[in-house]
């Protein structure tokens, strides 16, 4: 069966009664591409996989996937194949048979749709647990087999609801991986709901930030955390600190910007007008501390060490300060260490004027 999976949601919508879930979002996923829903709860994630998958009916909109239009099309006749949360094994049925179920269902009989089961089962390297009922393997394993039977129809599109939620932390790294192995070698297009940012960044060629049943940013994982186009995806994908200002005076494009507080800042920028309210992004990781010397320079701010939390190969510091309510940094354990910091220590935070992004203009 030939495949593409070109995947096409041309402002879709979808309301629960007067509840608007969904609002004429439009995305456009190529073929052979690992696509991550990305957003916190209630933000329409899984009502897009559900209508994807033909187990919702959309309020509006059309869902394409290789040109072909999906909406009247029954889940079954979708080249399309759903993994749940709860992966919902038949607990009667050993493993080969539940990979092979729909194959069954579809009346391939029992030869064909064994050996199609048995390469599937291989695929995932489950092949010596064929004969095992689902209470006898663990929550890697069960996963694996829920994902050799996704498979087992050779669709166009796999959809995955939150498939590492239930595992240990341990075990979904592991199992994160295989994924990502699996979708390169089948070069098959991936739809993956999750609320993990750090799962998101390692699976995706494509990551969608969703808020609120609409699109934030769609961009690769890279751009999303090192230029984040809303202050909301600033802050739900993590690691950056928000400032708002005015913009003062702009010269030879170098923007100065003053907070509600006088503090200046510049950043490169040959956008902003003069009096515009604009909000700024400053990882964690680009920031540096050292002892308070007295006057500031630009793009440098005092504050008061609140928390001190060792993690290893890096310590994060959370600062209190009269710009936000809580500066947060990411120093290495090697430069922590070099001059280390204690709670209600007074220091001065600073940064590269190139190490600032501005995010949003005429914010709230």
């Amino acid at each position: 069966m030939d495949r593409s999976g070109y995947c096409r949601l041309i402002k879709l919508s979808k309301r629960y009664g007067e509840t608007m879930a969904l609002n004429q979002i439009s995305l456009e996923i190529p073929a052979g591409n690992y696509c991550c829903l990305v957003g916190p709860s209630g933000c329409g994630k899984t009502s897009t996989l559900r209508l994807v998958a033909g187990h919702e009916a959309a309020s509006e909109g059309e869902i394409r996937i290789d040109d072909v239009r999906m909406n009247e099309r029954e889940p079954a006749d979708r080249p399309t194949a759903m993994m749940f949360q709860d992966y919902a094994l038949f607990p009667h049925l050993n493993c080969l048979d539940n990979v092979a179920f729909s194959l069954k269902m579809s009346g391939v009989g029992k030869h064909d749709r064994h050996a199609r089961a048995k390469d599937l089962l291989a695929l995932v390297h489950m092949e010596e647990f064929d004969k095992r009922l689902p209470n006898q393997l663990s929550g890697g394993q069960q996963q694996r087999v829920a994902l050799a039977r996704a498979l087992v129809t050779n669709p166009s599109v796999l959809l995955l609801d939150e498939p590492l939620s239930a595992l240990d932390p341990f075990l979904r790294v592991r199992m994160r991986d295989e994924l990502r192995r699996l979708q390169q070698e089948l070069n098959m297009t991936f739809i993956h709901v999750t609320h993990s940012q750090e799962e998101a960044m390692a699976l995706a060629d494509m990551v969608v930030v969703m808020n609120e049943g609409e699109i934030e940013q769609v961009d690769s994982p890279q751009r999303v955390y090192n230029q984040p186009a809303t202050d909301f995806v600033a802050r739900f994908i993590g690691g950056h600190n928000l400032f708002h200002a005015t913009v003062s005076s702009l010269v030879e494009d170098v923007a100065q910007l003053v907070s509600t507080n006088g503090r200046v800042y510049s950043v490169a920028d040959v956008e902003s007008v003069v009096g515009e309210e604009v909000v700024f992004a400053v990882r964690s990781d680009k920031i540096t501390i050292a002892q308070q010397t007295g006057e500031l320079p630009y793009n440098s701010i005092v504050g008061q060490v609140r928390s001190v939390e060792y993690q290893g190969a890096w310590v994060k510091l959370g600062l209190d300060t009269d710009e936000i309510d809580e500066l947060t940094i990411v120093l290495t354990e090697d430069v922590f260490n070099a001059s280390p910091v204690a709670i209600a220590d007074v220091v001065e935070a600073s940064w590269q004027m190139g190490d600032i992004h501005l995010v949003s203009r005429n914010s709230e």
